[in-house]
C-alpha cells in the first residue's frame, strides 16, 4: 500500500493517513487501496476536506513539494554532459533515456508544477542538445520564417534526402511521408548536407525544404506544411517527436520510444534497414493514438 501510494504522489500526514488533491484520479488511487486494505482484515476511510486557513494550505502543499526529486535529476543530467566525451552514443542515449524515465514518473505525481519543473525542462533540454552536438552536429537549427500550405499531389513519386544515422525525428519524418503525403517515396541518406541533389526533396537539416521552423521540429513542420493538423492522433504524435528531438515538456510515451529507438539502431546495418525496422512501431502507435481518441 504504501509503495503504490508513493506512486501515486500521496503525501504522508502520519503514519497511515495520506493526502491527495481531490479528483477523480485521486478518488480512484484511494478507492483501490482502500479495498485492499479492507479485504486484508483493516478499515480504510475516504475523507475529503478543505484547508481552514492559508498556513494549513500551505502545510498541505509542502506534501508536494518535489524540489528535491528534480534537482537529484538535474544532478544526475550535469553528471551526463560532463561524461558524454568518454560515451558512446548507445550508452549516452540509454543514460538521457534513462533520466528522461524518471522525470515522467516524477512529473506525473508532481501536482503543483513550479519553478522546479520549469528547471528540470531545461536541464533536460540542454542534454539532449549537447548529445546531438556531441553525436549528431550537423542538427539543424530552428529557421524563422512563415509556413507555407503545400500539396501533397505535387510531391508524389519524389526522393526525400536528410542526413544519415537517423534519429527519431527524421525516422518520424521519413514513416510520415511514406504514409501520409508520397506513398511510393526514396529516401536518400545524406553523408553530407551539401551532396543533397538539386531535385531531391531535403528535410531535417539546415537550408532544407522541410526543417526546423520557429518552435516546431520537422516533423510537426510536415504536418502543418500538408495540412495533416485536423489528424488528432499526428498530432499527439509531433508532441512525442518534440519532446525527444529538442526536449520540452515530458511525454509519457518517450522513454519507451527512445530505448527501442536506440536497440533498433544498434541492431540494423543502415538506415534502410533502420526505417523498416521503426516502420511498425511507428504504425501502432498512431494506431494507439486513434483509438485512444475514439
Amino acid at each position: 500500500m504504501w509503495r503504490a501510494l508513493k506512486s501515486a504522489g500521496a503525501g504522508m500526514m502520519r503514519d497511515g493517513a495520506y493526502v491527495l488533491p481531490n479528483s477523480d484520479r485521486s478518488r480512484a488511487v484511494f478507492d483501490e487501496q482502500s479495498v485492499e486494505i479492507e479485504e486484508a482484515g483493516g478499515l480504510g476511510h475516504i475523507v475529503t476536506f478543505e484547508a481552514t486557513s492559508p498556513s494549513q494550505n500551505e502545510s498541505l502543499l509542502a506534501l508536494f513539494d518535489r524540489t528535491a526529486e528534480y534537482a537529484e535529476v538535474i544532478q544526475s543530467l550535469e553528471v551526463l554532459k560532463k561524461k558524454l566525451a568518454k560515451l558512446d552514443e548507445l550508452r549516452a542515449r540509454q543514460e538521457l533515456t534513462s533520466a528522461t524515465r524518471e522525470v515522467a514518473a516524477i512529473v506525473a505525481r508532481d501536482f503543483f508544477p513550479g519553478e522546479a519543473c520549469k528547471q528540470m525542462e531545461g536541464a533536460l533540454a540542454e542534454t539532449e542538445t549537447a548529445i546531438n552536438a556531441r553525436f549528431s552536429p550537423d542538427e539543424p537549427s530552428a529557421a524563422k520564417r512563415k509556413l507555407s500550405h503545400r500539396d501533397a499531389k505535387d510531391y508524389r513519386g519524389r526522393t526525400w534526402a536528410t542526413r544519415e544515422h537517423l534519429w527519431v525525428d527524421r525516422v518520424a519524418c521519413a514513416w510520415l511521408i511514406r504514409r501520409f503525403i508520397d506513398l511510393s517515396a526514396k529516401f536518400l541518406w545524406l553523408k553530407r548536407v551539401k551532396d543533397c541533389p538539386k531535385r531531391a526533396v531535403g528535410f531535417d537539416f539546415d537550408g532544407a525544404e522541410f526543417t526546423h521552423v520557429d518552435s516546431k521540429v520537422s516533423f510537426e513542420v510536415l504536418v502543418a506544411s500538408f495540412g495533416l493538423e485536423s489528424d488528432a492522433a499526428l498530432v499527439r504524435l509531433g508532441a512525442l517527436i518534440h519532446h525527444l528531438d529538442v526536449g520540452g515538456i515530458p511525454v509519457a510515451e518517450g522513454p519507451g520510444l527512445a530505448t527501442i529507438m536506440t536497440g533498433a539502431r544498434a541492431l540494423q546495418k543502415d538506415d534502410d534497414a533502420l526505417l523498416k525496422a521503426m516502420t511498425p512501431v511507428f504504425d501502432a502507435l498512431y494506431a494507439g493514438y486513434v483509438s485512444a481518441k475514439s
